[in-house]
């Protein structure tokens, strides 16, 4: 069964790494002595190194033991004897990038599909839709699909922003890019606000945080949802 936090983002308010939604992840991981980091997205270009010891000083607050991805010899083989998953935020075509070149894409998702407890944050989150198309970060590198973990029935905006009133930016807004990504594509796209994430058990999906999320089919006017809301059915698809 599906064991997951989809998180919209690690910092909230300048606060510390991860601080807002510790107290979620002392519970979701609660089972675990260690978990296994992916820092493949490497925000700010950020090393593996320093980027996984950014996740250790978080956890260690919750006692939970941390080692990166990238210290084990065989990447599937400790994705499979992970107690438990966190994927950090960054770049999320770096991030799925990495998960083809070592081939472990397919082995996180079947490890996940089992049960082993996950957290992803950003980049992290967006690789569990069904693809990373909704990302809003540049494609500094070339991944060889924008297929992706295929852990919820639709696709994640993560930092979802609304659009400013007082703002003279004349870009476009966050919902004028998925309606572009609508117009070829059928996939819903969630947009999840900071402080907002996901809890998914099995085939349940739960708003959670204080804030709405923001809905998006295609042909359709986007819907706000309150916090609580089952997203299970948006999609329509069974994962």
């Amino acid at each position: 069964m599906k064991n997951l936090i989809i998180a919209s983002t690690s910092i909230l308010h300048e606060g510390a790494y991860l601080a807002y939604i510790l107290p979620e992840l002392k519970i979701h991981f609660a089972s675990c002595k260690s978990i296994l980091f992916i820092p493949f997205a490497r925000p700010s270009g950020i090393s593996h190194d320093d980027y996984t010891l950014k996740a250790k000083q978080a956890f260690a607050e919750i006692d939970i033991a941390v080692k990166g991805l990238h210290e084990f010899e065989d990447y599937k083989k400790a994705i499979q004897e992970a107690e438990g998953i966190f994927t950090g935020g960054g770049n999320t075509f770096l991030l799925v990038a990495q998960l083809y070149k070592f081939d472990v894409m397919n082995v996180l998702a079947a490890t996940l599909k089992k049960g082993t407890p996950y957290l992803g944050t950003s980049a992290g989150s967006n690789i569990t839709g069904l693809t990373m198309q909704t990302t809003n970060d540049m494609p500094i590198v070339y991944p060889p699909s924008f297929q992706t973990l295929g852990m919820l029935p639709f696709n994640l905006n993560p930092h979802y922003l609304d659009p400013d009133p007082n703002s003279k930016h004349m870009g476009e807004t966050r919902e004028t890019r998925i309606k572009e990504y609508h117009a070829f594509n059928n996939v819903p796209v969630v947009g999840l606000r900071e402080g907002s994430w996901l809890d998914v058990k099995g085939d349940t999906i739960i708003l959670k945080g204080n804030l709405n999320a923001r809905v998006f089919k295609k042909d359709q006017a986007a819907q706000e949802v309150p916090s609580g809301s089952n997203l299970s059915s948006i999609g329509g698809l069974n994962l």
